[in-house]
């Protein structure tokens, strides 16, 4: 029987820099390493810094979005209570909550606002044209009006993108699970991002001979209903990379498996909250990144205008083997060191 390892599979597809006009395509950049070397290079860091974080919502992506970011900076000579002060406000999914917490980094005048997910972006950017803003799990930049462009921001925001490899994604469904007919979409209408990789996934869709179905959904309270209508419309569902339904898979998952219907997502989060399977982005690793470029704006005084956006080098495969098991799905010996299963996870968190 496959067991979950700590090290998920890897795919290296070199670093990207996404642009939306070219939807999906991507050009070579630094790779993650050569990046930490060059824009984090101090000796020591004099003087002290403040830094806002505000992120959308708690969910295990964006969680771990925002631990990378921490670490990078403690990597890099900034370290919370000593020579860093950092302020962590959730805005509960609610962008009342977003408004009124950029509302105040602003009055703090901080050095620099971490934003963690798109809304959080949007609500920063709407009240500082000064304060830097370095993003991250933003899926386009330039969809979400922040930047200009990806490869010259041209104003106070630049970072790091969860877009993911969406066509790939889609290619699993079909590899693991040939039957499938049909796929549905659920998502979040009010998340640019969401609408961006579905737009994707629908070509993808297309490409690969599916048909597909999709359901919205406008917040959490509506998430149940949407994949009960959607569940016996299809044969597998697909989500993006979206907030709302990241922090909702324990429910979509109960009413997937009790119709037997995979769930492929957009990040392993996702997955390990009760998705079926993925091959997506690691949030930390992006969070690390927007770290690092973090640390060039405080430290090294780098101009977000003229900072790209950059994407992440790494991807993962992760099967739920616990969802597998319910659905009778056997999963492919290749992936045996992807499989997650949640006892297991546990205790080795619990012997760490």
């Amino acid at each position: 029987m496959l067991r979950f390892k700590k090290a998920f599979a890897l795919m290296t597809a070199g670093c990207m820099l996404l642009s939306t006009a070219a939807c999906g395509s991507s050009a070579e950049t630094e790779t993650e390493t050569e990046t930490a070397a060059e824009t984090a290079e101090t000796e020591a860091v004099e003087g002290s810094y403040s830094i806002g974080i505000i992120k959308q919502m708690d969910h295990v992506a964006l969680n771990s979005s925002e631990e990378g970011f921490v670490q990078a900076l403690a990597d890099n000579g900034l370290v919370d209570g000593e020579n860093l002060t950092i302020d962590y406000e959730n805005g509960q999914g609610d962008v009342n909550n977003l408004s009124t917490i950029a509302d105040q980094f602003v009055a703090d005048d901080v050095d620099l606002i971490f934003a963690v997910a798109t809304n959080a972006a949007q609500a920063a950017a709407g009240k500082t044209t000064t304060i830097p803003i370095i993003g991250t799990a933003i899926t386009s930049y330039t969809e979400a009006s922040l930047v200009d462009t990806d490869e010259v921001p041209g104003g106070n925001v630049t970072g790091t993108t969860d877009m993911n490899p969406v066509e790939d994604q889609i290619a699993l469904i079909k590899e693991v699970c040939p039957d499938v007919e049909t796929v549905g979409f659920l998502y979040c209408s009010n998340e640019a991002n969401s609408i961006l990789q579905v737009e994707m996934a629908t070509a993808a869709c297309e490409e690969a001979g599916f048909a597909t179905v999709e359901q919205t959904v406008s917040s959490t309270n509506e998430v149940q209903q949407a994949t009960q209508n959607i569940v016996t419309n299809c044969d597998a569902i697909y989500i993006p990379t979206d907030n709302v339904f990241a922090s909702s898979m324990p429910i979509v998952n109960e009413v997937a498996v009790a119709a037997g219907i995979p769930v492929f997502c957009g990040e392993s989060g996702m997955v390990q909250s009760g998705g079926f399977a993925t091959l997506g982005i690691t949030y930390y690793s992006i969070g690390y990144q927007a770290g690092l470029m973090a640390v060039d704006v405080l430290v090294n005084g780098a101009d977000p205008a003229e900072m790209p956006i950059q994407g992440s080098s790494e991807f993962e495969y992760c099967f739920n083997g616990d969802t597998a098991d319910a659905l009778g799905i056997e999963i492919p010996e290749k992936y045996a060191d992807a499989v997650y299963y949640a006892d297991e996870a546990a205790d080795a968190e619990a012997a760490e």
